[in-house]
Formats: C-alpha cells, structure tokens, sequence
C-alpha cells in the first residue's frame, strides 16, 4: 500500500504502553498519524515506569538514561526539556559483608578478598586459560573460560542464580556474551596506563535522570500524543487478538470489566510474546502454542522503604552478592533525583527481590514484605530497623525474559508463524522475548513504523543482538582488544626488536669475552686465566690465548649473545603482551552488569 493511501485510510493500534509502544506512537505523531495505544495497567511506562507512594517516588528498577543511539537520545531531550537532570553515579556490591567498589578498582578488590584469594584467583584462570571448556553453551562455561572458576564463583555464580532462579549451568551463553564483554573495568585498568584517546561513556561517573523517575517521561510523552490527536487508553487488556490470513483484523479489549472490540488496519504490539500467542483467535496450530508454553520469566518485586534519616550512603544502587539475604539490589532513589523524596529530613530505599509470579516471595503478603526488608536492611548495615517508618510493595511481572536452554528454538518456531502477518510488528523487551534496555526498546518502536511505513524491513529481532556490552560508548568504534594490545603496547612497554637486540647482546657478550680473554693472556693473569678456562668445559676448543683462544672467544660470544638476546627479547614481548593480555580479559570479570542494572 502507497503512503498516502496508509495516511488517508489507517488506523495504528499499538498494544502496550511501555518505551515501545510510546515510541511507535511518538514517531508516528511526527508523520501526522494518529494512533490508539491500549495500556493494562493504570499508567504508562511499562517495566520502566515510576511508582508514587505518599509524596515518594519509586523507580522499578533503576533506570540510568545513557544511549548509543542519537534518535533516542533526541527524544529523550524533546520531551523531557529542563527535566533532565545530570546525576553523579556510585554503586557498590556487597559481598561476605564487605563493600566493594563498582566498577571494581584492583587495589580495591585485592583489600577485600586478601592476597592469598588473590593469588588462588590467579591460579584458577591460569588453570581455565589451559584448560577451557571446548564448547561454551552455558553461562558459567562462557565466564569459566574468561575469568576462572573461582572468580566466577565470587562476583558471578550466587547473584546470577539469585537474579534468573536457575543454574548457571542452565543458563546461555549469548546472554553472558552481550551483558559482560567490554565492561568498562577494562577500559579503566587500560586507562592506568595510558590516557586514552576516546571517551568512555562508563568511565563518566554521571548520567541523566528525569527529576521523579522515568515514569516522568512516559507521562509527557503520553500528553504529547493525545495533544496531537491520539488515545492512550489505560486499563485495557487485550483479551483477544482477531486475524485471518495473513492480516490482523483487530483485537477485544477488556475495560473496567467490559468487552470492546477495535478494528484497525495496522497493529504494534510490545505484550509479552507468550501472551499474544495465546490471544490469538482463531488460535494459532498446536506447535506454536506449545513454544510460547516454553517461554519463561523472570519478575521482580520492590519493597519501598521510608527511612527517618536525611541520608544512608553515597550510592544510587547497591548489588546484594551475598547468599545469606534474598534482596538482590538496594536503591538508594534520593541519590537518583532529591526530588524523588519529598522531604529533605526523610530517605526512601527500594530493595528489589527476584522472583516467579506465583512462588513464595511474589504471594508473601506486602506487611511481611516489608518486615523482611527491614530486617535484611540492618543485618547488611546499610540502615536501622527502628528508623523505617513507613513501607509499601510494588510487583512487577514479566520484568525478565529469560535465557534458559531452549528458549531459542521455542522463539525460532513463533517467530516463523507470526512473520505471516504483513501488517503487524511485535516489539519491546517482551514482545520479542529479548533482554533490551529502554533505549533498545524505543528503536524497535522507531524501525516498527518505518517497516511499516517507509517499506523498510529491518528485522527487530535483531536490535540489539551485536555482541557488545550494552552500557559502554565510546566518541568513535573501538578496536577489538587485540588490535588495542597492539596500539597500546608500545606506549606501555618499549618493544624490543629481538633481531636487533640479538645483534647488540651478541656484540657486546663478543667484545667482552674476546677483550678479558686477551687481557689476561697479556697480564699473565694466572687466577683470572683458571677461571676463564673453566668455560672450555662449555665452549669446545676456548683458552686464555691469543689464537686460537681470544679468536674463538669472539666467535662464541657473537653466537651465544645473538642467541640468548634474540631469546631473551622474544621473551620479554611475550610475558608482557601476555600481562597486558591478561589484563583485557580479566577485567570483563570484575564489572557483571549481567546483572539487570537498567531494565
């Protein structure tokens, strides 16, 4: 279909009032189409969106606005104008009730484990760099290769398990490979020896924030939409997604307890895959339905602490590695924006929790929530029990897709049988069953329109599937870490050039021997000859003469020098290539925004 017949006949139906579904709408606003957004829940925003609770605001998962993508940042900037704010960022982890700076500083993690973890640390990634896995499927397989097992063990096993709810060994390698690779600890190790000639985005202890959470911009975003002609409708579960052939049709949709039904002619959808497969009517073959039944999530929940202090600590986010409490992460949210709390003498914490809709944490009633997070609050010794004075719950489901052992194939088989539809795009973290931040999210909700629109095809499914750890930016594209190693190694260490220095060694060890040689022989230097002719024991057909002695000395030390400095210089390069080597790959370890640090 012409553009202009889509502009004169079409109507968007976008499902889902998250960063996606917003951003879709948003776009299509700028090219003069109105659309309908049907949200379930009572505000906008989605995972990303901000809960309020007498006056205090609360972030569902701590949301720092950083992005690789100018569209995004632009948008951003529109709509939130002079509400943005710039803020200093300091997160720790706590582990064996001990802090550690995050991103991890050397000095820093050497103090905290000890010398003698260190040096077994050391041995264990020796030990997996000879040793790896030859197949790396699973998480621990993949960091295992790279880090070692102990270190792994230390900053990634128990909060890994802790945030997804299995195994390590159950969960895939890709998701290690996008959230680990790059982190900035390399970044930060390289830049001590070094100034770096480009920026690094997590090396700038800042970012930007809307002044209450998030849920600020999706709410401006959301008014400038309907000023512009479109409908955001809140509380609007889909309950049924009408099609035939190769077209969606429409969809019924659940308000205040009463079923309507919409019909439109283009349709965006950023609900959680599973849960569109099964609204589908008529519904979809039996295969299909039995992949989407596969799929699994992870939720999460957020117990909301009103503290009577005017401050706790310095961070905005603190990372729980220890086994002993369920907490996972810690927010200190006046540390994202003071207008997040609104008295100066108060603070608010959200402690999140990792769970499965329906298990014990997820149905435990909010009052003991609560007590469970007061409690575990002073046992880490962030804050007193006595000093909470007020709390509240906030649930979140669906918060992450989550990367088991087959969920691969199960996507593969959905994705083929709704790729029929010409006129619908699936979108979003839970629309495509992919781990993306909201910036991510927001592009799949731009190049959805453009599909649509402008005959482009990209493919969402890709967006964000490029190997790079999400959070680090740099002025221009970095080099992989060997051709780093190989710009940076000569500003670190002087190369030496073995033929060169084999060359020199061997003239210098041929010169000396030829001259203390000779030296002797004419001083009649009766103990320093006895000696010297101890070396006939090595050096075959070598006295203290002048021929053939001092001659065959010369020879000899032409040979050996060349040799031993060609050796040694080769050496040398290598245990420093080597050291330098290590240093790119073990500093990917100390930073695990494997972890879900920005939904």
């Amino acid at each position: 279909m012409a553009q202009a017949d889509v502009r004169q006949n079409a109507r968007f139906i976008i499902i889902g009032g998250g960063p996606a579904g917003l951003t879709a709408a948003y776009e299509l606003t700028c090219r003069d189409y109105a659309s309908v957004v049907l949200e379930k829940n009572d505000k906008v925003g989605g995972i990303a969106r901000t809960e309020e609770y007498k006056g205090f605001y609360f972030d569902m998962g701590g949301h720092r606005f950083f992005t690789k993508s100018g569209e995004v940042d632009q948008i951003w900037r529109e709509v939130m104008g002079d509400d943005f704010l710039r803020r200093p960022r300091l997160s720790r982890i706590y582990y064996k009730r001990k802090f550690f700076n995050y991103p991890l500083k050397p000095l820093n993690a050497l103090m905290g484990l000890g010398i003698w973890e260190g040096m077994l640390i050391g041995l264990s990634y020796l030990q997996w760099q000879v040793f790896p896995y030859k197949r790396e499927n699973s998480f621990e397989e993949w960091v295992t290769n790279r880090f070692g097992k102990r270190l792994f063990r230390i900053f990634f096993k128990s909060y890994t398990e802790k945030v997804w709810g299995i195994p390590t060994s159950e969960l895939r390698a890709e998701w290690a490979a996008q959230r680990i690779k790059d982190l900035d600890l390399k970044a930060a190790i390289l830049s001590m020896f070094v100034k770096p000639k480009q920026t690094i985005k997590t090396l700038i202890e800042e970012f930007d924030y809307p002044r209450r959470g998030p849920g600020m911009l999706w709410s401006q975003m959301k008014a400038r939409l309907e000023r512009r002609g479109s409908q955001v409708l809140l509380n609007s579960e889909i309950v049924k997604i009408l099609h035939h052939g190769d077209r969606v049709t429409g969809v019924v949709v659940k308000q205040g307890g009463r079923l309507e039904e919409m019909q439109g002619d283009n349709f965006i959808s950023s609900m959680a895959i599973k849960d569109f497969i099964r609204a589908l009517d008529p519904p979809a073959p039996q295969t299909v339905l039995d992949a989407c039944e596969m799929l699994n999530y992870r939720e999460f929940l957020t117990v909301c602490l009103v503290i009577n202090q005017p401050t706790l600590f310095d961070d905005n986010w603190i990372y729980i590695h220890e086994p002993g409490v369920k907490v996972g992460r810690i927010q200190n949210f006046k540390n994202w924006s003071p207008d997040m709390v609104p008295d100066a003498g108060m603070s608010s914490l959200g402690l999140e929790y990792f769970c499965n809709e329906g298990d014990e944490l997820w149905s435990m009633a909010d009052a003991d929530l609560v007590e469970l997070g007061k409690r575990e609050l002073e046992e880490i010794g962030l804050a007193r029990a006595a000093d909470v004075v007020d709390g509240c719950v906030f649930r979140v489901e669906k918060a992450y897709p989550v990367y088991d052992a087959t969920y691969q194939q199960h996507i593969d088989a959905i994705k083929a049988y709704i790729h029929k539809f010409v006129n619908f795009q699936t979108i979003g973290r839970n629309g495509l069953h992919r781990y993306n931040n909201q910036d991510h999210a927001m592009l799949t909700g731009l190049y959805a329109v453009r599909n649509m629109l402008d005959g482009e095809t990209t493919n969402l499914w890709e967006i964000n599937a490029e190997q790079d750890y999400h959070e680090e930016v740099r002025a221009e594209k970095q080099p992989d870490a060997e051709k780093i190693i190989n710009r940076v190694f000569p500003q670190i260490f002087t190369k030496l050039e073995p033929l060169a220095f084999g060359v020199a060694t061997g003239s210098v060890s041929a010169a000396t021997l030829f001259l203390v040689t000779l030296w002797a022989f004419i001083n009649h230097l009766d103990r320093s000859a006895a000696f010297l002719s101890l070396l006939n024991q090595y050096l075959p057909g070598y006295e203290v003469t002048f021929f053939p002695g001092a001659l065959l000395g010369l020879l000899y030390g032409s040979v050996l020098g060349f040799v031993g400095g060609f050796l040694l210089a080769s050496l040398r390069n290598g245990i420093m290539r080597l050291y330098v080597s290590n240093l790119l790959r073990q500093a990917e370890a100390v930073q695990y925004e494997e972890t879900p640090s920005n939904n």
